[in-house]
Order: C-alpha cells, then sequence, then structure tokens
C-alpha cells in the first residue's frame, strides 16, 4: 500500500469526518436554539389528541410508504428510494470496513451485497438524473446543487462498486478515487441539500407533535 493510499483511507477520512461533525454540531446547537412553540390550536382530527404518539408515528412514517398518498400510489418511485438509500449506506459502510475490517470482504457474500445494493443505487441514480434533465417539471425545480449531487453521487456508487471485492484486482487508482470522493462527501454533504437527513428527525417530530396535539395523527386509517 503505498503513503497516499493509507492516508486517504485513514488520516483523510477522519479530518473530512471531523469537519463534518463540527458543522452538524454548530448546525444542531443553532436548532435548538429556537423557542420550542406549542401548538396553541384545538383538536381538529377525529383521532385522540395524542402529541407524544403523533411524534412517533411522524418518525416511523419513512418506513410506512402506505401512509402517504405519494408513496402509496407509486411504489416504484418508493422502491427507488429505498434502493438508492441503501446504496449510500453500503457505500458508507465500506470506507469503514475497507481499513478496519477488510477481512469481512473476503466473506463473498459480504461482497456481493455490497456490489448488488451500489449497482443497484448506481442505475436509480442515473435514472433520477436523466428525469430530472427531461422533465419540464423536475428541471423546474432542480437546483445545480440537484444535478451536481446526483452525478457525483452515482459515480460514487460506481467506484464503491469496484472497491468492495477483494477478488478482482482492484487497482490503487480505483481505491483513492473511492477514498478521495468519500471524504468529498463528508465534507460537502453539510453544505448541501444532501443534508436533509439532519433536519428530518427536527421537522418530523415538531410536525409529529403538532398533528397529534390536534388529532391528525396518528392516521386512524391509513389506507384513505
Amino acid at each position: 500500500m503505498s503513503s497516499l493510499l493509507h492516508f486517504s483511507e485513514h488520516r483523510l477520512q477522519e479530518i473530512a469526518l471531523a469537519f463534518m461533525s463540527i458543522v452538524y454540531v454548530v448546525r444542531i446547537k443553532w436548532l435548538l436554539s429556537f423557542k420550542d412553540a406549542r401548538d396553541k390550536f384545538a383538536a381538529t382530527g377525529t383521532g385522540a389528541a395524542n402529541p407524544n404518539a403523533g411524534k412517533w408515528y411522524s418518525l416511523a412514517n419513512i418506513a410506512m410508504p402506505w401512509v402517504m398518498e405519494s408513496t402509496r400510489t407509486k411504489p416504484f418511485f418508493y422502491s427507488q428510494f429505498v434502493i438508492f438509500h441503501l446504496g449510500v449506506v453500503c457505500s458508507i459502510s465500506l470506507s469503514f470496513i475497507i481499513p478496519y475490517l477488510p477481512q469481512l470482504l473476503e466473506i463473498t457474500a459480504v461482497a456481493r451485497i455490497i456490489q448488488v445494493f451500489t449497482a443497484a443505487a448506481c442505475l436509480v441514480g442515473a435514472g433520477r438524473l436523466i428525469r430530472r434533465l427531461t422533465d419540464p417539471v423536475m428541471r423546474l425545480i432542480s437546483t445545480p446543487d440537484d444535478y451536481f449531487s446526483l452525478a457525483l453521487l452515482t459515480v460514487w456508487f460506481v467506484f464503491a462498486f469496484l472497491a468492495a471485492p477483494n477478488d478482482l484486482g482492484r487497482g490503487e487508482g480505483i481505491m483513492l478515487a473511492y477514498f478521495f470522493m468519500t471524504a468529498f462527501f463528508l465534507v460537502y454533504v453539510p453544505f448541501s441539500k444532501i443534508s436533509h437527513y439532519l433536519y428530518y428527525p427536527f421537522t418530523r417530530w415538531w410536525l409529529g407533535r403538532t398533528l397529534g396535539h390536534r388529532g391528525v395523527f396518528p392516521l386512524r386509517d391509513s389506507a384513505v
């Protein structure tokens, strides 16, 4: 292993991860600095007013595609969402497995699982990028960051796919590209739309508490 590859696998990732963590700590402290306003509207839904149940229901909404019309009526898009994010999980996990638990990749099933999800996520990413470029509505609501992030993620999946197995003679160039792209994402993500996952718990918690207070969440009949 060259000194550059060792640096990219260890020190570069540590620096990028530390930077992202600092930015996130600052962001979270900023979010928590706002006064926690309470909803004063009377219950308007048909369910029991239960803010606590509403909070947990709202947080779990992402794993319940049948409760939202957008996901209930378009299961194909929801499956894309799941595959794409599983690919992200596999690609991130790989950046820890290679330097710290490389023996896991000697298990063929582990390497193949990572490859399956990163390949599938790459196809989903390419499809999403084409859709943004060809659909007039998507073009209207897309920003340069949307195109850049999606394109870079799609390419990142390719290098994660190539870096996963130990039996394909992966070259140092592939490994360097994968780890440098991973480090770039760690630095770039807090300033891009990809950071939506940081705000998801806060927004869903607040929305669930509000709609739970009004007797709307949890929905009494999720199929309607």
